[in-house]
């Protein structure tokens, strides 16, 4: 059983969504605009929010904004709405929304979005980042060797006593992290790390979407938006018959 908040200024689909989730055995709190919404999560913090896009005091994806601004945006919310472009479910994502449903919104995906927010492990804050650190082959000697042989030089990586190589660890294409900075201003960095991350998922397995959603946890119609608006193209890592 969970405690739920549901944000619609639609009462059909709040009362929808609160007897379809009631009869999961969860608690459904309502809201019917944002204002009611900031309430409710100032009271307490809700296992998890379904909060609708478009509301007429404040749309959604702003109290989202909220929320992230104010360190209030510590449980999983899966967005709404039947007239959503796919720029804002891209930038709710982007936001730490969780999930995206579209209206009407199908008993099954809505289970499941739900099932999948309320398993998900809540995120640890998260520490000042450490300095940016270039692997040389000056500095390899430094370094265990069970890490660094797995860094070709010049390669940038974060110093961590809790870093594990991996095995068989998949190439970086272009060996792109030697370029990142944290000069760089956040959404700029952030993007420059997606972007590499989607690419070396796509090298490893094959360009197979199937695979890497599972790997990165996205649902597939997220992992495709993602793609699209990092500009990295699915199809140059695909398997070809040689």
């Amino acid at each position: 059983m969970a405690n739920i908040l549901v944000v619609d200024d639609e009462m059909g689909i709040r009362e929808l969504l609160s007897e379809i989730l009631g009869d999961e055995g969860h608690v459904v709190q309502l809201a019917e605009n944002a204002q009611q919404a900031r309430e409710a999560r100032a009271a307490a913090r809700p296992d998890l929010v379904l909060l609708d896009i478009w509301m007429p005091d404040t749309d959604g994806v702003t109290l989202l904004k909220e929320w992230q601004r104010d360190g209030m945006l510590s449980m999983p919310v899966i967005m709404m709405s039947g007239h959503a472009t796919i720029d804002t479910a891209v930038e709710a994502t982007r936001i730490g929304a969780l999930n995206f449903l579209e209206k009407p919104i199908a008993l099954q995906k809505l289970l499941k979005a739900v099932q999948q927010g309320l398993t998900r492990t809540p995120e640890a804050p998260r520490p000042a980042a450490p300095a940016l650190r270039v692997i040389t082959g000056e500095s390899l000697g430094n370094v265990p060797a069970n890490i660094s042989s797995n860094f070709p030089s010049g390669v940038s990586t974060f110093e961590s006593r809790n870093f594990v190589a991996p095995q068989n660890p998949a190439p970086v294409p272009n060996n792109q992290f030697a370029n990142l900075s944290f000069d760089l201003p956040l959404r700029e960095a952030r993007d420059a790390f997606e972007r590499i991350y989607f690419e070396y998922h796509l090298h490893r397995e094959g360009g197979s979407m199937t695979r890497v959603a599972e790997k990165t946890g996205l649902e597939r119609t997220h992992l495709y938006r993602k793609l699209k608006q990092l500009g990295v193209e699915s199809v140059k890592y695909a398997k070809r018959g040689e």
